[in-house]
């Protein structure tokens, strides 16, 4: 039994589509758990994760499988694998946030690592000591592994050039969340079993959104049509260079779509007010119950968070049996327990 399963998930990792419930048996098996997440580790070449546009159609699919594995070990009541004990992880996050340095701090602790909450309000960094500097004092207290958040594009990798220790971008300015984008892809594909054929609505401030990106080489790699909506000012012709489809009208677009991810208007990103008002805003482009019903029975509302009632969706959307928002942020667990524990099984 256990040798069927295993190749069956070789083949699911192959095809680029896999159901949760597909990735081991329904019932519990610790022996099997095991067995598959061994086997899934095996053949993976990164220390780092600095972005999702570097990885193959294969790597992220491999991630999400162990993220499967991660879930369902999180659904069956197994709070601790301890495959990073003695490792030691530091969130270095240069930005404010709530969902993704818990969700990375809790990952790392699930997973029986130390972890370090870095704050810039009480660092060296107001002395003017670099951020390399800094990066490279705490690697030399022996950690394994720098959780970078930053406002500058390009920090992680400049870490990664810099530093011993494993590199994950947890987002650097508007250019990617890599693991924000897996988690919605994961999301995703436990809703339909596959991205492949799927038509998912990225809707809002697409021009400052690192999300955005992450979701758009993530869903097109997995074989999805990915179109992008907002008003023009927050979305350029120019993004059809990606090969995503771009739309300005989003009621034109609803009848069609099979996912909506709604992204936050990141007013602290921009230079100038881009649309005359929030409530203009929002009464061209709040997904609220009206519009819902002109989309398939079957969509999905998903959102990075936070959001803003009212502005990107209202509250009878956000909390409806369509949306998957609060599904996203366990989600969000489990693919941080693959990304730390996948990067440490390389030297």
């Amino acid at each position: 039994m256990l040798a069927r399963m295993g190749e069956k998930m070789a083949k699911d990792v192959q095809m680029g589509g896999v159901k949760s419930s597909e990735t081991v048996s329904t019932a519990w098996n610790q022996a099997e758990w095991d067995l598959a997440l061994q086997r899934n580790g095996e053949g993976w070449k990164r220390r780092h994760l600095l972005g999702l546009e570097p990885l193959s159609a294969p790597e992220i699919t491999q991630i999400l499988d162990r993220a499967d594995l991660f879930r369902q070990s999180l659904d069956a009541g197994r709070r601790k694998v301890p495959l990073l004990t003695n490792r030691t992880c530091v969130n270095l996050f240069f930005e404010n946030s709530t969902r993704t340095r818990t969700s990375f701090g809790l990952a790392a602790r699930r997973l029986g690592a130390d972890t370090i909450d870095f704050s810039t309000s009480t660092s060296s960094i107001a002395k003017g000591e670099t951020t390399i500097d800094t990066a490279k004092n705490i690697e030399a207290m022996g950690i394994d592994c720098v959780i970078v958040r930053h406002r500058t594009p390009g920090t992680p990798e400049m870490l990664a050039h810099n530093l011993k220790c494993r590199v994950v971008n947890a987002g650097d300015g508007p250019h990617e969340h890599p693991t924000q984008g897996l988690l919605d892809i994961m999301t995703i594909r436990r809703k339909f079993g596959t991205l492949a054929g799927l038509t998912v609505a990225l809707v809002g401030d697409i021009s400052h959104s690192r999300t955005a990106r992450s979701n758009i080489y993530g869903l097109q790699k997995l074989g999805a049509h990915v179109i992008v909506c907002g008003p023009s000012t927050l979305v350029s012709p120019r993004w059809q260079e990606l090969g995503v489809e771009v739309a300005w009208n989003l009621d034109e677009i609803l009848p069609r779509v099979d996912v909506l991810n709604l992204l936050r208007i990141q007013f602290e990103r921009q230079a100038s007010r881009p649309f005359p008002s929030v409530r203009e805003y929002a009464f061209l482009y709040t997904m609220d119950a009206k519009r819902l019903a002109k989309t398939k029975d079957s969509v999905l509302i998903i959102a990075p968070g936070p959001i803003n009632r009212g502005v990107e969706v209202t509250p009878e959307v956000a909390d409806g049996p369509h949306s998957a928002i609060l599904d996203q942020v366990t989600n969000g667990l489990a693919v941080r327990m693959s990304v730390l524990s996948l990067l440490h099984t390389v030297d």
